[in-house]
This record gives structure tokens, C-alpha cells and sequence, in this order.
């Protein structure tokens, strides 16, 4: 699941590399329009799901339904959401399979190594840009 998805790059990798069912969430009218046409051009429309919603509806609507993910990316736009914030939600909501994983992409942000289950088992920086792996240790 990509849940900031933009242009849809990052679930359309999934698909590529053979991900079975790939959910791209974005509020953004705009970047829905570009999603929808990115993944067509990519003949992967099949297995994309594109849901036009803000991340806070997207995740409890993802619960309720007992959707479970085994990849979740992160990658708001940067000063407006905290990835903490996001790192907790999902700690607190039963959407990410056992030893499933959570990849952040983020700046200026200091995270912690543990959240509940989820625990940092990749930690890299890209000049600006850091990038945390998570593993739900369930």
C-alpha cells in the first residue's frame, strides 16, 4: 500500500515486480487523475486499487474491513504529516501482516527504533531524504 501515492510510481513498482494487489491512497483530485493514467499506460490497472481519500479515512476504512497489508510506504509531504504520528496508527491498527514492513521516507524527522511490534531493521540517508525500514515482529 502506498499511502501518499502522487503519481502512483511506487505502487506501479509493486505491480511491476509482481505484487499481487497494489492500494494507492491520495486525497489529491489532481494526483488520482495521474495515478489512474500512469497505471493505465502500464497496462497494471487490473491489480491497482486507487482510492481517493484522505490517509486517516483510508486506514480506518482498511481496518474495518479487516485489509491487511504486507507492504505499507510512507512518503507524506514533507512538514505536513509526522511519519511518528503515522508509525503509531498503524501500530495501533491491525493492517500489516506478521512480518509484514513498513518503509518511511521522510526528512527532518527523529524516529525511534521500536513502535510496539514494529521494529527498525533498515535505516539509510540520502543527502536530505532518510529512509526507515520496519518489520512487524508478530
Amino acid at each position: 500500500m502506498d499511502l501518499f501515492a502522487g503519481s502512483g510510481a511506487i505502487g506501479i513498482e509493486f505491480l511491476s515486480r509482481g505484487c499481487k494487489k497494489a492500494y494507492m491512497c491520495d486525497k489529491s483530485h489532481e494526483a488520482i487523475k495521474f495515478v489512474i493514467a500512469n497505471v493505465k499506460k502500464t497496462k497494471l490497472e487490473e491489480n491497482a486499487i486507487i482510492i481517493n481519500k484522505d490517509y486517516t479515512q483510508f486506514l480506518k476504512d482498511a481496518e474495518k474491513n479487516g485489509i491487511k497489508f504486507d507492504i505499507i510506504f510512507l512518503d507524506p509531504p514533507y512538514g505536513q504529516i509526522k511519519i511518528e504520528k503515522l508509525l503509531n496508527k498503524i501500530k495501533e491498527l491491525d493492517i500489516l501482516n506478521d512480518n509484514g514492513i513498513v518503509v518511511c521516507e521522510y526528512e527532518f524527522e527523529k524516529l525511534d527504533e521500536i513502535y510496539g511490534c514494529l521494529e527498525l531493521i533498515k535505516d539509510r540517508k540520502y543527502g536530505k531524504t532518510s529512509l526507515k525500514i520496519y518489520k512487524n515482529r508478530r
